[in-house]
């Protein structure tokens, strides 16, 4: 565990079994010195118990960051449940998750993520009530994605105003369509950017070219797309030695999470004067959302917020410019010195 290249000074990895019910979980506290951690709950088929808890290490720290750029009360946690191969989720599995959450004592909010819904979420909540994302008949605000795409789309706009472009004209290549992607491929044809998508799901892809007139090519050649953004809206680590030399883009801005391979991946991309929004800022609009179900946040100050969104990344792109050092880097360190630095609580944000 503690020589696990991910393992970053994690509070807290609990491991989850619940024979009665079939779960097999982990559940990551990377940091809550900012706030309680937050963060998704993953239902997966991994290739091994040891892929999981690396996914659950590196997620749960990206969320420590994504939250300490917001600037938001929180700080970073992740779940995993481990699917075996045609297994199927049930309810029982997600109270037994809640009962593991509620030992837990409030260090842990569980929300949704990929494979997992509002329903999972009432679950859950039936034995603890660390759990945000519930449907807003049962007191919740709903799926944050699309406020994630939202936060997508000003961080596109915010990324080509740094090339000199705006969204008219602009050619943006999506990798991954998605609950986030697909939203943010409407909102960008709707501002007259022209597409180019890609997705393994045949039935998105369609979609997109008959409803918003995009160009569909193969998930393998989405990122050897000639355009002006590359937009990752897929699973991480697409950014790496292998794929960013053979990239035709002047910007990358999208809502996966880990989109770099690497930390040195960010450099490379420095190097070839592609212009990288990192990740965890441009995709932070769902966490500011569920500040909405944990602090009560009023709508217009969630949508302040996820507007901020281009003013961090103006800093980062201009920090990154005036120090030479990639964006990514940039970006850690801003984080960095808020959630390692002393922090007095905001009334305002609490209940």
């Amino acid at each position: 565990m503690f020589d696990n290249p991910h393992f970053d000074n994690h509070e807290t990895v609990t491991f989850v079994c619940d024979a009665a019910s079939g779960l097999q979980a982990i559940v990551v506290v990377h940091n809550t010195h900012c706030g309680p951690s937050l963060g998704g709950t993953r239902v997966w088929t991994y290739d091994s118990p040891a892929h999981a808890l690396d996914d659950a290490l590196r997620l749960s720290r990206g969320m420590t960051y994504k939250a300490a750029m917001a600037d938001l009360p929180l700080g970073g946690g992740k779940s995993v449940v481990l699917m075996p191969p045609g297994g199927r989720k049930s309810a029982a599995m997600f109270e037994a998750l809640g009962r593991a959450i509620e030992r837990l004592s409030g260090s842990y909010i569980a929300a949704e993520d990929v494979g997992s819904t509002p329903d999972d979420m009432l679950a859950i909540r039936r034995h603890t009530r660390h759990v945000a994302g519930l449907a807003p008949e049962d007191g919740g605000v709903g799926a944050p994605s699309p406020t994630t795409a939202d936060g997508c789309l000003i961080a596109v706009q915010a990324t080509a105003a740094a090339i000199g472009r705006d969204l008219a004209g602009l050619h943006v290549a999506i990798q991954g369509l998605g609950a986030v992607g697909y939203d943010l491929a409407s909102q960008l044809a709707a501002a007259g950017a022209r597409l180019t998508v890609a997705d393994l799901d045949a039935a998105a892809v369609a979609r997109a070219v008959r409803e918003l007139g995009a160009e569909a090519v193969g998930p393998d050649e989405i990122l050897g797309v000639e355009a002006d953004v590359l937009s990752p809206n897929a699973l991480g680590g697409v950014l790496n030695e292998r794929t960013i030399p053979a990239l035709k883009v002047a910007a990358i801005a999208g809502g996966a999470n880990n989109q770099l391979e690497r930390p040195q991946d960010g450099e490379a991309l420095r190097r070839r004067n592609i212009l990288y929004a990192p990740d965890y800022v441009v995709n932070a609009g769902g966490v500011i959302k569920m500040c909405e179900e944990v602090y009560g946040w009023s709508e217009a100050k969630v949508r302040e917020r996820v507007e901020g969104i281009a003013d961090r990344l103006g800093e980062i792109f201009a920090q990154s410019a005036q120090t030479e050092l990639p964006t990514n880097i940039v970006a850690d360190r801003m984080a960095e010195r808020r959630f390692k630095a002393p922090i007095t609580p905001v009334m305002e944000d609490v209940e």
